[in-house]
């Protein structure tokens, strides 16, 4: 997970042979350093069609996903433990990193009340197990807080940071978002310097999650935290274009962000990938 890399959002949010092939022929085109696989049905993924592709293209990957209904571990947490270390497996197979994103919960996972100890106890309990489970495949592990629309558990950086402490495992890291990070919290900057040593990934996604550079992101004071707390972890670029309904009812997506792949493309690439040179990240 080092350099700069691209959310598979951009070209498919279903990993076939189609669109795994589209995707990766974009990211080696567009010189990324690695490639962020959206693994949303690890049961439908063709692992040796992947690994080869990847090999093929030499191109390093990550994969993400929210657990879905009936296998979340804050009320499901034996069925989210097998869904989980089925997904590392799946992850293995084709070769990739690690397995990160809304890993302790599900995109669009809400009880209308505050969390309890009771959910966060389970939740503990399923990342304890999904962490050592990685750390068997050789693979790292993270958690993604997102903001408090999506998920009512993990929304900030320092709550990510308070599970992590209490899981205990060295495999598993903090994954952050500039989405969720505008919206949950009081600076930008402060969430990158909570998460501190634990913070090896993140998501550049503007704050409609359209074309960075062109809302409210305060892009200068995370690449200066980011370099402040001497991140060498992934960049990755996240913007989501066309999305499935389960995925953009889940993500509150209604309307589209930007006019095309190509303007996100065109324009935000180059302006994200100049403020990391600009500030010593790649």
């Amino acid at each position: 997970m080092k350099g700069f890399g691209v959310h598979t959002s951009m070209w498919t949010m279903a990993w076939d042979h189609a669109g795994s092939e589209r995707a990766v022929a974009a990211c080696k085109a567009l010189g990324f350093d690695f490639i962020e696989i959206a693994l949303l049905s690890p049961d439908k993924v063709d692992t040796a069609h992947s690994r080869r592709l990847l090999d093929r293209a030499s191109m390093p990957a990550v994969c993400s996903l929210g657990l879905p209904e009936g296998r979340r571990p804050s009320t499901d947490p034996d069925s989210a433990m097998a869904f989980l270390r089925h997904a590392l497996d799946q992850c293995a197979a084709i070769g990739a990193q690690a397995l990160t994103g809304v890993t302790y919960g599900g995109i669009g996972e809400r009880t209308g009340l505050p969390p309890t100890q009771a959910e966060y106890d389970n939740v503990a309990r399923v990342l304890t197990d999904a962490a050592a489970h990685a750390k068997r495949l050789g693979l790292a592990f993270g958690i993604e807080p997102v903001n408090r629309y999506e998920n009512h558990l993990l929304n900030t950086g320092w709550q990510a940071v308070g599970m992590i402490e209490r899981v205990g495992a060295d495999n598993i890291f903090i994954h952050l978002d500039t989405y969720h990070m505008n919206i949950e919290e009081r600076g930008m900057a402060l969430g990158i310097l909570d998460a501190g040593p634990h913070l090896r990934y993140i998501h550049l996604s503007e704050s409609d999650r359209g074309t960075p550079g062109e809302g409210n992101v305060r892009w200068d004071e995370v690449f200066a935290a980011l370099r402040a707390v001497g991140f060498t972890g992934g960049l990755a670029m996240e913007s989501f274009i066309d999305m499935p309904p389960k995925v953009a009812w889940g993500l509150a997506v209604w309307r589209p962000v930007a006019a095309s792949r190509d303007v996100v493309l065109d324009r935000g690439l180059p302006f994200l990938r100049n403020k990391a040179v600009q500030y010593g990240l790649v």
